[in-house]
């Protein structure tokens, strides 16, 4: 099979790409370097089956070059900060927008069989009711949440006025290796990244926010499954882990597995931060027989693990 994956470099990205080389696919990767790295990629970098092909999923005529012959699009580039996307609105909806709006053509026009859009559990917004679903409103207060929204609306617009197979996923907040831990990163990563360099980590707030945080090796394994699946989906898919756990708790609980002492530090809440996400996945379970396999707390020692073995490289240059 030939894949396309947008966004290849990043943190999902380069698993899926990792993942689809080992197995013998033809893997374009695409990246703008925006926010991902070679590095994240360097086991395959060598690989004949592989082609990495730097572009902006702006650029619809550098699109143009790579469908040819394409059967499946991983569409994974974006920009994913909310906090980023509050001072710099404009470029996050040039990204997510028109970004997926080129895609989207592109494979039209080429006629590529299936696509795989990477939507957020962001376009929920705030949890109006418990578990979320896919009826819950799209209520995001951010921009960031508002570009995905969009983007998700063009791919059920693409999906009925051209009659192509486009299936939506929502992940709920995803962690793991290769995760960004800078001021753009995942909470998770940068909670971790703080600890094991002696920094106590800061929570927003009292701490009480809810979340779900989904291992990105159970991620990863939803979208193979949603490649392989041969019936139409129609509905978004919700990808979370079931376990619903605080901020507060979160940072203690890697305190605790890195083997510190310290406590986290509280300051002011910040704008449109969401008071819980808490996912209903069951039509992942009932559509792909998906379910996690990770439980935030192992999760966590591998994430842990990654830092102390692969990952070392990360605190020692944030260190010095």
């Amino acid at each position: 099979m030939k894949i396309l994956i947008t966004g290849a470099l990043g943190f999902v990205g380069s698993h899926l790409t990792e993942k689809y080389v080992n197995e013998g696919h033809t893997v374009i990767g695409v990246d703008s370097l925006f926010s991902g790295s070679a590095i994240n990629v360097k086991h395959v970098l060598d690989c004949i089956n592989f082609r990495l092909e730097l572009g902006d999923i702006r650029d619809k005529e550098f699109l143009l070059r790579l469908m040819d012959g394409v059967d499946c699009v991983f569409h994974l580039a974006a920009q994913v900060h909310v906090g980023r996307s509050m001072t710099e609105p404009e470029m996050t909806w040039d990204i997510n927008v028109n970004g997926t709006q080129n895609v989207l053509e592109t494979a039209r026009s080429c006629g590529v069989k299936k696509i795989i859009h990477a939507s957020s559990s962001e376009v929920y917004g705030s949890a109006q009711f418990v578990p979320m679903d896919g009826t819950h409103p799209l209520d995001a207060p951010h921009p960031y949440g508002a570009s995905k929204t969009a983007g998700d609306r063009m791919c059920f617009a693409y999906q009925r006025t051209y009659n192509m197979d486009i299936v939506i996923v929502r992940p709920f907040n995803i962690f793991g290796p290769r995760q960004r831990d800078d001021n753009y990163g995942g909470v998770v990563s940068i909670f971790a990244r703080m600890i094991l360099q002696d920094i106590p980590p800061v929570v927003y707030g009292d701490g009480s926010q809810g979340r779900e945080y989904t291992y990105v090796t159970d991620v990863v394994d939803a979208y193979d499954r949603i490649m392989k699946y041969t019936g139409s989906i129609s509905i978004p898919i919700n990808i979370g882990s079931g376990e619903e756990i605080t901020i507060k708790r979160l940072a203690y609980k890697l305190i605790e597995i890195c083997g510190k002492k310290f406590a986290p530090v509280f300051v002011e809440a910040r704008v449109a931060d969401l008071d819980r996400l808490v996912v209903d996945a069951s039509k992942a379970k009932e559509l792909l027989g998906w379910k996690p396999t990770v439980s935030i707390e192992e999760g966590l020692h591998k994430l842990v693990e990654w830092y102390r073995t692969d990952g070392v490289d990360r605190l020692i240059k944030r260190v010095g």
